[in-house]
């Protein structure tokens, strides 16, 4: 076999292998159960403390408060605080028309305000923390994280209660979905929350490495008191290193695949690169913890493969998007022109065999998803689910555009961030507030 010859089957593997890990992925999680069983029933009543970071989140607000209210139970009992850090809309007169006891409202002023989503965090654990240490409750409360546009599914807190009944577990993240998924962009990215992570984090429950999310993540307290006073860090994706934090202090974190959090979809482009250019360059800073998952004995050899993949795969996407650019790009000129640029492109009769393997290749993986959504979902008509599967390949250009864009930026030691502007939204019926829930003994 020639070196040319070696080359081109090397080129071919490369291009095979995306749509055939989007297929496994998809075969997995259509293979997995419809419905989940709790493994084991919680044994007492958790104290819920669920904390909405809010910068300016005078449109959806309100509608973030009063869905977390609802989530209260008999045996969930719910308090939420929102940290308001440092608005300069109409948030706290939003904050201040909420008139419930299980509401507790945290303002940050400048300098203090404005530090970054981990500060905020860290500033209503604390207060947390004091009130559960006071009243001796440590050991069962539980600190969830719900973004200033994250709606809670009812009785989500019930499944998630069952995987902390198992006292390894510490910590559990939900499923994420987008409620505004009207457009073209915003459906593309619950695609890709609602099918695509969504069965990457349940095949990684399996092995004991699920990440947190920034939505809808739920941390025991006593996991947290262990890694000081500041368990979010300044990292640009802060949840994706408490994550790390938890993975090494030898707790698991488990993946709940039912209880599901919605939020808002970026509807605009621009808006969408700079989301996923803070996310690159927040993953590129957590590469830091790879020596210490080495390290690490309560990382078995498995998980740590699956970390340095998710760690090391998004740095190899622009990569190999440039790569499968070039050669689509090589072959369609080949076609035009005769040449055949060293066995690389198909001429004549192998033309068109060629060229439905590159379709394929590129499709194939948006399709499937884009079906896996209405098969398991069905809430969007067929077509439309088909529609968004053939633009998920779009999608992905973006998104290694943006993990371009977040390696200049890291290099060129740029940190700074605007947030990012939030949709008006219907408002939602505010919940009837029930009676003062005893403290925990």
């Amino acid at each position: 076999m020639t070196e040319t010859t070696q080359l081109a089957a090397v080129m071919l593997v490369l291009l095979l292998f995306w749509p055939g890990y989007n297929l496994v992925l998809a075969l997995f999680v259509w293979c997995r159960p419809k419905a989940r069983r709790a493994e084991v029933p919680a044994r007492d009543p958790l104290q819920y403390w669920i904390i909405i970071p809010a910068l300016n989140e005078e449109r959806v607000v309100a509608n973030t408060v009063r869905s977390a209210l609802a989530l209260d139970g008999a045996r969930t009992p719910v308090q939420v605080v929102v940290v308001d850090d440092g608005s300069d809309d109409g948030t706290p007169r939003v904050l201040a028309e909420i008139d419930d006891h299980r509401l507790h409202v945290l303002r940050r002023t400048l300098p203090d305000a404005r530090r970054g989503k981990g500060e905020a965090l860290n500033h209503a654990y604390r207060y947390v923390r004091g009130i559960a240490e006071e009243a001796g409750t440590v050991h069962c409360t539980i600190i969830g994280v719900i973004d200033g546009d994250g709606r809670g599914e009812p009785g989500m807190l019930t499944e998630i209660s069952s995987y902390f009944a198992r006292r390894s577990v510490g910590a559990v993240q939900c499923r994420v979905r987008i409620h505004n998924r009207t457009t073209l962009l915003a459906f593309l990215q619950d695609l890709e929350f609602g099918c695509v992570v969504d069965a990457s984090q349940s095949l990684r429950d399996l092995v004991g490495t699920v990440g947190l999310g920034g939505n809808g993540q739920f941390v025991r307290l006593s996991t947290l008191t262990g890694l000081g006073d500041a368990p979010w860090s300044a990292c640009l994706v802060e949840d994706l290193e408490l994550g790390l934090r938890v993975h090494l202090t030898g707790r698991r974190i488990r993946y709940a695949a039912y209880a599901t959090i919605t939020q808002q979809g970026l509807v605009d482009v621009k808006r969408l690169l700079r989301q996923r250019t803070r996310w690159g360059q927040g993953n590129l800073q957590c590469l830091r913890y790879v020596p210490k998952l080495v390290r690490a004995k309560s990382v078995g050899s498995v998980a740590l493969l699956e970390f340095l993949q998710y760690l090391l795969t998004p740095w190899l996407v622009a990569p190999m998007t440039l790569l499968i650019t070039a050669l689509m790009g090589v072959n369609f000129y080949a076609q035009f022109s005769g040449h055949e640029f060293a066995g690389f492109t198909a001429n004549g009769s192998d033309a068109l065999p060629a060229l439905g393997i590159w379709l394929v290749a590129l499709v194939l993986p948006g399709l499937v998803w884009g079906v896996v959504h209405r098969l398991r979902n069905h809430d969007e008509p067929l077509p439309r689910c088909l529609l968004v599967g053939l633009a998920y390949p779009a999608f992905l250009v973006l998104g290694s555009f943006s993990t371009s864009r977040a390696l200049y930026r890291h290099f060129a030691r740029r940190t700074t961030w605007a947030k990012t502007e939030r949709l008006a939204e219907k408002e939602v019926p505010a919940p009837v507030a029930p009676q003062p829930v005893p403290k925990i003994a």
